[in-house]
């Protein structure tokens, strides 16, 4: 069985590479999607009777891991020199520095490597974290997938 939980979060980046708009700083109302397979619980009496996981507990991770974190922060790419310098220099700024450029696909791909062991078999029902869509815009997505990101 897979189950879903989508949570929204607001960050900055800057793709500085490229030939549009997004070598800019700018900002997006992301959506992150975390798909999760695992064996229905049947259990009389637990909580969790019926479910792969309490949609809650899904959530509970995904913020505590990621969304937390990155919730109004500026994602920058390390060796984005003078951004990275820029956003340090300001007290209290929110800023995650990161090895890769922030696109769609490595924030999906990072995302799903953070989440991947905080979720296994939390149930003890052969939970495993299967995918991480990630929302840049309501039209444009990444999928991190576990066939592409684990060895398992």
């Amino acid at each position: 069985m897979r189950i879903t939980r989508r949570l929204e979060f607001d960050a900055g980046h800057r793709i500085p590479d490229h030939r549009s708009q997004c070598r800019h700083l700018h900002g997006h109302r992301y959506a992150l999607e975390v798909t999760l397979s695992g064996d229905i619980i049947r259990q009389d009496g637990s909580p969790a009777n019926g479910m792969v996981m309490d949609f809650s507990e899904v959530k509970a991770i995904a913020r505590a891991h990621v969304v937390d974190a990155w919730d109004h922060a500026f994602l920058a790419w390390r060796a984005d020199v003078q951004v990275v310098q820029f956003l340090q220099s300001m007290p209290d700024h929110k800023t995650v520095v990161l090895d890769e450029v922030p696109t769609a696909e490595n924030l999906a791909r990072i995302a799903f490597d953070i989440l991947d062991a905080a979720y296994r078999d939390t149930y003890g029902n052969q939970l495993r974290l299967e995918r991480v869509r990630l929302f840049e815009t309501p039209n444009c997505w990444a999928d991190a997938l576990r066939d592409e990101n684990a060895d398992d």
